[in-house]
């Protein structure tokens, strides 16, 4: 097996050092991580004991068969092992080399429950950082098998996290063996594809994804904000258009239309709110609705999809019964949110129209909360941020359709 993958040195070395109660790798996206700890931990199940389950853990069932199953049952990546790879799509079972391995998502602390009272021998987490500490800890007590391991990847999070604080930075005392990945020690990256990756991620996550730094979120979330670089006075003709909603009744209710250029870039075309507070009135989900009909035909735009609150599911059925088409539940992902944003700004894609008077108000004081940072918790200070949440909603729903859009970066100048 290990004669037919393309690995790295340091790949090659950390499968064969594997040995550890604990195995670790950590560090960049795309660095070789998955694939050499896909590697041990076959050659683990070929090696397990009869007794005790075999376990592959992850944030959910889908990104245990996206970033585990579909891996392993790749013939290009582990050729005619991958054969002895069996699982139907949905099950909370897999086949590897003729042993039941148990698939288990652990999106919340109650996930810990599924670990209660049985026994294993051996367990691969995927994306630790972002499993409870309350599973990870009860899935190591239910390693009990003798010589029984547990095997993890994860890209870097906060130097606070508790899995950079209990357990990495204390290697030494515990049976723990850990190797970091930068992108370069994935040889089979061309540069220009580094490049490309490198494009897609900004501030913080540049420094975690593509350095693969352990570092802490601190500051202004969107550093890369510049007037004089993203607000423009005048907008091109638009290919297409979307809405994003941030419901409020006593905070205030923010609307964004976000369009496509012709000249491949993204705009924040124009922005309705409403702050009860400030004009001493609440409206109702009826009037909300007519008041975002209203503004949209004076703009004369029919949006492909708008985008709300995923929580104000009383306004989505407002705007349905108001014969408003397209209307979709937003993305609120908040971190995975803020990195498209990002992503928009710091690469040039995106603008905002000198309209925009909320959202422009509220993104040069966006910031990271000190005091959740200390816990090791990436997490905005939750002030002044109902338009930017409605930017994130329309930039992080609509990802898929603009990323190809993103400015390939500069060639590098000649020596």
């Amino acid at each position: 097996m290990l004669d037919s993958l393309p690995l790295s040195r340091k790949q090659l070395r950390s499968v064969a050092q594997a040995t550890a109660r604990i195995c670790i790798w950590h560090g960049a996206v795309r660095s070789g991580k998955t694939v050499a700890s896909l590697l041990a931990f076959l050659l683990a199940v070929a090696e397990a004991p009869p007794s005790g389950l075999i376990l592959i853990c992850g944030r959910s069932l889908q990104t245990i068969e996206r970033n585990c199953l579909e891996p392993l049952t790749d013939e290009a990546l582990f050729g005619p092992v991958a054969r002895q790879i069996r699982h139907t799509r949905g099950a909370t079972t897999a086949t590897i080399l003729g042993r039941t391995v148990h698939l288990i998502g652990a999106s919340d602390a109650r996930a810990e429950g599924r670990l209660r009272g049985l026994t294993a021998s051996l367990a691969y987490v995927d994306e630790a950082t972002l499993l409870p500490e309350g599973f990870w800890t009860q899935l190591l007590a239910r390693l009990s098998v003798p010589g029984a391991r547990l095997l993890a990847t994860t890209n870097p999070d906060s130097p606070r996290h508790w899995l950079k604080v209990g357990y990495l930075d204390r290697a030494a005392d515990l049976d723990l063996r850990a190797w970091h990945f930068r992108l370069d020690d994935n040889p089979s990256l061309s540069p220009a594809y580094v490049s490309s990756l490198a494009a897609e991620y900004a501030g913080l996550w540049r420094k975690r994804m593509i350095d693969g730094a352990w570092c802490v979120a601190e500051g202004s979330i969107y550093d890369m904000w510049d007037e004089q670089r993203h607000v423009v006075a005048a907008l091109p003709a638009m290919r297409r258009h979307w809405c994003s909603i941030d419901y409020g009744t006593a905070n205030p209710f923010a609307a964004l239309l976000l369009g496509e250029g012709t000249d491949g870039r993204l705009y924040v075309c124009s922005e309705w709110r409403h702050d009860s507070r400030a004009a001493r009135r609440q409206m109702t989900d009826a009037q909300y609705s007519a008041a975002v009909r209203r503004w949209l035909t004076e703009l004369d735009v029919e949006p492909e999809w708008i985008f709300v609150d995923p929580s104000a599911a009383s306004f989505s059925t407002q705007l349905w019964m108001d014969g408003v088409g397209g209307v979709a539940r937003a993305k609120n992902d908040v971190l995975d949110g803020i990195r498209s944003t990002s992503t928009a700004l710091d690469s040039g894609l995106l603008r905002v129209h000198s309209s925009c008077e909320g959202l422009l108000s509220e993104l040069p004081g966006y910031a990271w909360d000190a005091t959740a940072a200390d816990r090791g918790e990436d997490r905005p200070i939750k002030r002044d941020d109902h338009s930017l949440d409605a930017l994130r909603y329309a930039l992080h729903s609509t990802a898929h359709e603009w990323r190809h859009l993103i400015p390939a970066p500069a060639a590098p100048a000649a020596a």
